[in-house]
């Protein structure tokens, strides 16, 4: 069974993760709202902007509770790339709504709303897997999560290579082409990181087995 017996210091740990994975539910689903409604783009980037430094903010509370500890709830290197990457989902949410904004995009694709589906489910798991790590769950379930992010990046990874199969049938349009290119990059990358921080979930989840 894993189970994470923690002291109430220690609790400090998760509570900061709880924090960043819920305001990255929040930012997911903003860029979804965006994609899906296409209104008041200015003003929804902003609100993801804002949800962004909210992030970075709790990231720098996980570092500075990490210096300041001595004793950790799982190890130290383990928690330092679950900040990393935590950080990086809404880095490159915000970097994907930003390029839209900034690129001046007519229209978001069919793929890009697909993909931005995708990362809700994905953020979603990965805010679920984290509020659980305290509650004294079965390991099994924990890793049931993690194969369910694993499933959901390879699910983007195809609607990506789609995406990025059309956008070069196209190739008249090479501005298009380019500025969609980074925006699926960023949103594919999003994926990506959903899928490294169930691959550090599940390494911990074996340590402590």
């Amino acid at each position: 069974m894993f189970k994470l017996s923690l002291i109430p210091r220690e609790k400090k740990f998760i509570a900061f993760f709880e924090q960043g994975t819920q305001n990255a539910v929040k930012i997911a689903r903003q860029l979804k709202d965006m994609v899906y409604i296409w209104e008041n783009v200015k003003e929804r980037v902003g609100v993801i902007t804002d949800l962004e430094h909210q992030g970075d903010a709790i990231t720098h509370q996980i570092f500075d509770q990490l210096h300041r500890s001595i004793i950790t709830p799982f190890d130290r290197e383990d928690i330092a790339l679950l900040a990393h990457s935590l950080d990086d989902v809404t880095d490159f949410i915000h970097a994907a709504a930003d390029a839209m904004l900034l690129y001046k995009v007519e229209r978001p694709t069919h793929r890009a709303k697909d993909l931005a589906d995708i990362v809700v489910q994905a953020v979603i798991e990965v805010e679920q897997a984290v509020s659980e790590m305290h509650d004294r769950i079965g390991r099994k379930q924990l890793l049931k999560r993690c194969v369910e992010i694993n499933r959901l990046e390879n699910v983007g990874d195809n609607v990506y290579r789609s995406a990025m199969a059309e956008l070069f049938d196209d190739s008249v349009d090479i501005a298009g082409l380019i500025k969609w290119r980074e925006i699926y990059n960023h949103m594919e990358s999003v994926i990506d990181r959903c899928e490294d921080i169930a691959n550090i979930l599940e390494g911990v989840a074996i340590k402590y087995a």
